[in-house]
């Protein structure tokens, strides 16, 4: 955690530094960097926070691996369901249980999937960044050339440091 934050000190004061080429240089620097750094910590702690509640709610829900999926999306090469298949079923069964198949969007479901997505982890880094593009749009201070790759430069930062507090 202290490498981190002595990372982190040591790329604001490089930073810092960029106000000797120029204030605007600098001020768009430094409004991008935080904003997308920001972002990426705060996303990074609140899908922490929601999969913490997810697991001591013991709501774990068992799927398949990725690339199970989509090598396979069918389970054609799954046994358990080629043994299933050499069984013959009866029609209004095997309708039954693709119906139950099908998930139906829910309240439930939207609430627990919007948890991480309205939580204000994500939601200020957010404003931030968009009162700063206002801010320095309006006084006239935006230098698009110096802005995004800024952007950048905050997500590999925040990556990085997400990895150590997580």
């Amino acid at each position: 955690m202290k490498k981190t934050i002595r990372f982190i000190a040591l790329v604001e004061f490089f930073i810092l530094l960029t106000n000797i080429i120029s204030f605007e240089f600098f001020i768009n620097l430094q409004i991008s960097f935080l904003s997308s750094f920001f972002i990426i910590l705060g996303s990074s702690i609140a899908y922490k926070k929601m999969i913490i509640t997810q697991v001591l709610a013991e709501n774990i829900d068992e799927k398949r691996d990725i690339l199970d999926e989509i090598e396979d999306p069918y389970e054609l090469f799954n046994d358990e369901k080629q043994e299933e298949s050499l069984v013959e079923k009866d029609f209004k069964d095997v309708i039954k249980d693709e119906r139950e198949k099908i998930k139906i969007l829910n309240i439930k479901d939207i609430k627990k999937g919007s948890k991480a997505g309205f939580s204000p982890f994500r939601l200020v880094p957010y404003l931030f960044l968009i009162l700063g593009f206002i801010a320095l749009k309006n006084n006239e201070l935006l230098n698009i050339a110096v802005y995004l790759p800024s952007l950048l430069l905050g997500i590999v930062i925040g990556h990085i440091a997400s990895k150590d507090f997580n």
